[in-house]
């Protein structure tokens, strides 16, 4: 048998005690017809104690053989646990160190298809990748010709198209950027690596403060609520920052007649929370508004992707974050809520779902 095979650890470890248990029965049975004076027992006594010998026996020997049978599967249940503990996005190979010999090539097998499935994905977000910074090069020429021609006199009816031909080559820049973020954010590279340390006070206060002039050009207020001492999380700085702007720009553009979006930063646990006083999200679109390109009845006429709230899922994942939103009745409008780990730089981070 295989030095490391299942079968090996077995008999080495039933063994001595089967063979133990084989000397207890053989002396037992020796006292009882060699030391014992038959005559002084009636055989309903010899009957019993042969039975109650013979039940202890089995349940010792059940005992023996489910502890070796259990110590032999404790590598495969230690690698069962680790296969439960991963998120979906995780692709790395499985160690199979310490395993029977009999389920280490299934396990070489499995993590051979990990290895291509985890290519197969990294193709995918490179190709997403690629196509949008090569589509960025003449999508921006575009919209610099569209502006020189608005910057001229024109016939009421091409500014128009001129107007329209902008917007939409502005919407497909601002795609364009949003898939690259979303490529970047659900890698499976360790992201953590390029983790900073944070107070997420001072940063909402200093990243909101540049969203102030596009409220107010919507006739809303951005007010701050922040405790006074800092609040530190472990961050990718850009993936941060384009979390709370997808957050903002939800609001803006969803918010209708709301008044006011407010940036709310709690300690315990470290959180960052938007929120607004507009129409809500109703409750079937709430279970959806995460996913990639989903738009809402309500949101239909409007110039977003479906890409915003997926961007801001996908960097919460990447960040060991996790979100919830709550609209109405429950609140008075909508609140998207991040909360993150807190500060532990090189902690094995993992996305959860």
């Amino acid at each position: 048998m295989p030095q490391d095979s299942l079968a090996r650890h077995l008999v080495q470890r039933l063994l001595p005690a089967v063979l133990l248990l084989v000397i207890l029965d053989v002396a037992v049975t020796w006292v009882l017809t060699q030391k014992m004076s038959l005559e002084d027992w009636l055989l309903r006594d010899i009957f019993w104690t042969m039975v109650a010998s013979q039940i202890l026996l089995v349940a010792l020997f059940a005992w023996v053989l489910i502890s070796g049978v259990r110590s032999g599967l404790a590598s495969i249940n230690r690698l069962t646990e680790q296969i439960q503990r991963r998120s979906i996005d995780d692709l790395q190979t499985l160690d199979s160190s310490g395993l029977p010999a009999e389920v280490v090539p299934l396990v070489e097998h499995v993590n051979d298809l990990l290895v291509r499935l985890n290519d197969s994905m990294l193709a995918q977000k490179r190709f997403v990748g690629h196509a949008a910074h090569q589509l960025r090069t003449p999508l921006t020429g575009l919209k610099l010709e569209s502006e020189l021609m608005l910057s001229r006199e024109l016939p009421p009816e091409v500014r128009a198209r001129a107007e329209r031909i902008k917007s939409v080559t502005d919407r497909m820049i601002r795609l364009g950027q949003q898939l690259l973020v979303l490529a970047q954010a659900d890698s499976t590279a360790r992201l953590q690596d390029s983790f900073v340390r944070i107070d997420l006070c001072e940063w909402a206060r200093a990243s909101g403060a540049e969203w102030i002039p596009a409220a107010r050009s919507r006739h809303l207020n951005m007010q701050l609520k922040a405790p006074d001492h800092p609040v530190w999380i472990d961050a990718d700085p850009l993936l941060l920052e384009e979390l709370l702007s997808n957050l903002i720009d939800n609001a803006l553009r969803y918010g209708v007649n709301a008044s006011t979006i407010t940036l709310q930063v709690s300690a315990n646990p470290p959180s960052l929370a938007i929120e607004d006083d507009g129409p809500g999200i109703q409750a079937d679109d709430a279970k959806r508004v995460f996913e990639a390109f989903y738009r809402s009845s309500a949101s239909i006429h409007s110039d977003g992707a479906g890409l915003g709230l997926a961007i801001v899922r996908e960097i919460a994942l990447a960040h060991g974050a996790w979100w919830k939103l709550i609209s109405r009745p429950t609140f008075s409008g909508s609140r998207i809520t991040v909360v993150f780990p807190g500060p532990r730089i090189g902690a094995r981070l993992t996305r959860q779902e």
